[in-house]
């Protein structure tokens, strides 16, 4: 027979009269006294972050909170148009999106300078980029974290995020190796390639210590927050059904066409 696990959380608990997190007293050591950002670096690292922490990590997430009619807003407007009664079915529509192309390269990005680099070691960084170039290419596969469909040669976010890293004192291998792959891929493939907000936050979750694999939650939470103004925005000014329409009529011009031949 398999033993019994032991059930066990270290977040949270309450009763009566008390409420706890991490072992903080809830209304006295976070109420008034944690930001939205703090109070989700409590809740991945246990700890309450020191000012520096605090800065760096605001900075990340506010930077994924917002990126105007991208598809997981469009998702989210679509969604409240067949369901306006219920914005949390609009908001998870719009999170559902976030994968290796968008927002979710944040996880992708930070795996793979792990995996170049392993906490703890040491070693050449341009050739830890070139090795790191040359699998991407021969495996066929994007490099996550760097170029950008609309921001060229700069993605204007990531020099605003390593500046702040320059000044909390999170601009270490990571950030280096991130933008010596970026380099190494623009030599090779001849095209803009540059270290994108997503690589960005991903190489500071590196000097950060964050586990790769919760990377991708930074983008989720802090995306949920812009998603909540678009069905605002939405309320008061529709385009779900607009754009609904836009598309069935561009979609299905070609019908309209092959008729109107007919009928001549």
């Amino acid at each position: 027979m398999t033993p019994k696990r032991e059930m066990r959380t270290d977040i949270g608990w309450s009763d009566a009269s008390r409420i706890t997190v991490f072992g903080h007293d809830f209304p006295s050591e976070i109420l008034g006294r944690l930001n939205l950002g703090d109070m989700g670096f409590l809740e991945l690292t246990g700890r309450i972050p020191n000012a520096n922490e605090s800065r760096m990590f605001n900075a990340m997430v506010v930077t994924l909170v917002e990126h105007g009619i991208t598809p997981s807003a469009l998702a989210a407007r679509l969604t409240y148009l067949g369901a306006p009664e219920s914005m949390q079915a609009a908001v998870a529509a719009g999170l559902c999106g976030l994968g290796s192309v968008f927002v979710g390269s944040i996880e992708g990005c930070a795996k793979m300078l792990y995996d170049a680099m392993p906490v703890g070691t040491t070693s050449d960084l341009a050739e830890i980029a070139r090795d790191t170039v040359q699998r991407f290419r021969k495996e066929k596969k994007t490099i996550p974290g760097i170029g950008h469909p609309l921001h060229k040669p700069v993605d204007p976010r990531t020099p605003r995020l390593f500046a702040i890293a320059d000044e909390t004192g999170f601009s270490g291998p990571y950030v280096q190796l991130v933008n010596l792959v970026a380099s190494e891929a623009e030599k090779l493939s001849g095209r803009l390639l540059p270290v994108n907000a997503t690589g960005a936050i991903g190489a500071l979750c590196c000097e950060m210590g964050f586990d790769w694999q919760i990377c991708r939650g930074l983008g989720v939470m802090a995306r949920a927050v812009g998603l909540v103004g678009h069905l605002l925005e939405e309320s008061r000014r529709p385009m779900a059904s607009q754009v609904w329409h836009m598309v069935e009529e561009e979609a299905t011009a070609h019908f309209h066409s092959d008729s109107r031949a007919k009928a001549d």
